[in-house]
């Protein structure tokens, strides 16, 4: 698993990839598998922007970048335990587009749309879909609910891609949200510094830019996702004073290697990026390629833990299926057992956590 910089060839298009047909004329499926990728995205939102498909090796079968952006015909094959809503937001939605899961904060997701759309998404059942987005109305009411609740110190504003939305409507959000006095911060959870470094414009920068501070978490997986374009985006970040967090997902053929992320982890810190989790896949529908076991994660885990300082270390985390939070897995709250785990969630109660995967 190299992360040298790609050999790929330039995509000439300037547009996102979305349909089966564009990717294959970008050289990223072969046409064999064209009709088979179809039947994913009838399933699943695709989008591999320029910039990631610029990034792609096409030489090698196995490049890590590929494998979180290019559809492929295994995502229409269901574990039995995996879930249309792996991590349980239903359950702690009380209005439309906001989860209260932990009593100081709540997500809000103005938009599902994102620049690209992550293989192993989450969300990956709602992304993309105009079905149940969220809309001015839904977002107005969840305003509402945390400025009724001064418990709320924080909201996130996650979906989709916060920074999908133009600049004005960012902007509005915010300002809705400083209006309110018992928040104390704002976090935005984005991929599009990464996936699409030019939105990082003036117009974005001076939108954050606000007396309630606002930080952002950077979804960044390989170090050659950091480009010198992206490296671009994050100092000019960086520079006007947006505190910046990153957050890794561990897969399985991208980044299950205590050298890659180590390296992914020395290089975020370098453009003032502190590295904030390591998240263990969620059981989402489709993702089972990316799962590896919860005993390798630790392993590779605690090999980070002895390498990287306290500065350069990501928590790794699992999030306890069906909505109860999550729980750092090298602490004493995940045991074995058997053959599988058990896990306290932050309020005692203990949960059975088995492992499922693919290669």
């Amino acid at each position: 698993m190299s992360s040298s910089p790609s050999t790929a060839a330039p995509f000439a298009g300037g547009h996102t990839l979305r349909r089966s047909r564009d990717l294959a004329a970008a050289g990223l499926v072969s046409p064999e598998r064209a009709a088979r990728i179809e039947e994913v995205a009838a399933r699943y939102s695709i989008a591999v922007t320029p910039h990631i498909a610029n990034a792609i090796d096409r030489t090698d079968p196995e490049d890590p970048i590929a494998r979180q952006f290019v559809p492929h015909p295994d995502e229409l094959t269901d574990m039995p335990d995996e879930l249309a809503d792996p991590i349980g937001d239903a359950p702690h939605s009380p209005v439309p587009g906001l989860v209260h899961r932990y009593p100081d904060r709540v997500q809000l997701m103005p938009t599902l749309a994102c620049p690209v759309y992550c293989r192993y998404c989450f969300r990956r059942e709602r992304v993309g879909r105009s079905a149940n987005a969220p809309g001015p109305d839904d977002m107005a009411a969840a305003i509402d609910y945390i400025r009724a609740r001064p418990g709320i110190r924080e909201a996130i504003l996650t979906g989709g891609d916060p920074l999908s939305l133009s600049d004005r409507r960012l902007g509005d959000l915010l300002d809705a949200l400083e209006d309110i006095p018992h928040l104390t911060n704002v976090r935005i959870h984005t991929r599009a510094p990464v996936a699409a470094p030019d939105r990082v414009t003036d117009g974005l920068v001076a939108a954050l830019q606000r007396p309630t501070p606002v930080w952002m978490a950077i979804h960044c997986n390989h170090p050659r996702e950091l480009s010198a374009e992206v490296g671009d985006a994050l100092a000019r970040l960086a520079a006007a004073g947006i505190p910046l967090l990153s957050q890794t997902v561990l897969l399985r053929g991208v980044n299950d290697d205590a050298d890659v992320l180590e390296e992914l982890m020395r290089r975020l810190v370098a453009l003032r990026v502190k590295p904030y989790y390591l998240h263990h896949p969620d059981k989402a529908r489709g993702t089972a390629r990316f799962r590896l076991p919860l005993a390798e994660g630790r392993a590779i885990a605690a090999t980070l833990d002895g390498r990287l300082s306290g500065i350069a270390r990501p928590t790794y985390v699992l999030d306890i299926p069906g909505g109860f939070g999550k729980v750092a897995v090298l602490s004493g709250r995940v045991r074995a057992d058997g053959d599988g785990w058990l896990v306290e969630d932050r309020t005692g109660r203990v949960h059975r956590y088995t492992d499922s995967g693919g290669t």
